[in-house]
């Protein structure tokens, strides 16, 4: 019998505020099975993908990625928040709830023309992965697919990576 995901994601009520579902990745990162599974699968999908590079947002973007990259034997680069990566980058901005914040990418991670898959632990409104999708396309990289293991069909994140091919192992 197959192996259901949901089972290993906890539910946590009025978090990080009064009326919100936290869906926490922690227990399925817990379990070796279960992560294993869904590393499996978001790593079936990016060989259908031909993916020559792995780009993960700060900071489970690296957690869904880095194994990913590593059993693909390709690599894997970190977009990251203000300073914390230590050469010259290239930046996008995207609208949060009250406000902005940007992401960056150095400038030698991404090769023109390399087939690059995009991954983080959740989809929600689509504005982490859409700068994301900005930085690749900024210095010449495809994106050929982003993969998620959640996502969050009420926010309607997926409309703005439509053009897209998209992944989600879980939807709620």
């Amino acid at each position: 019998m197959a192996l259901d995901l949901h089972d290993y994601i906890a539910s946590i009520p009025d978090f990080p505020e009064k009326g919100v579902i936290f869906r926490d990745i922690s227990p399925l990162m817990g379990n070796g099975e279960a992560f294993r599974e869904a590393t499996n699968q978001i790593i079936d999908f990016a060989k259908e993908k031909k993916v020559e590079m792995v780009v993960g947002p700060e900071a489970r973007g690296f957690i869904v990625g880095c194994p990913v990259a590593y059993a693909l034997g390709v690599g894997f680069a970190p977009a990251r928040k203000k300073g914390k990566l230590p050469t010259e980058t290239v930046k996008a901005s995207y609208g949060l709830e009250y406000g902005k914040s940007s992401l960056y990418l150095e400038k030698s991670a991404i090769k023109p023309g390399q087939r690059v898959l995009i991954t983080d632990d959740l989809l929600a409104t689509g504005g982490t992965i859409a700068a994301t999708i900005k930085l690749v396309e900024q210095l010449g990289g495809v994106v050929v697919g982003t993969a998620f293991l959640i996502e969050l069909k009420d926010l309607h994140g997926r409309e703005k990576i439509r053009d897209y091919d998209m992944l989600s192992l879980m939807e709620y």
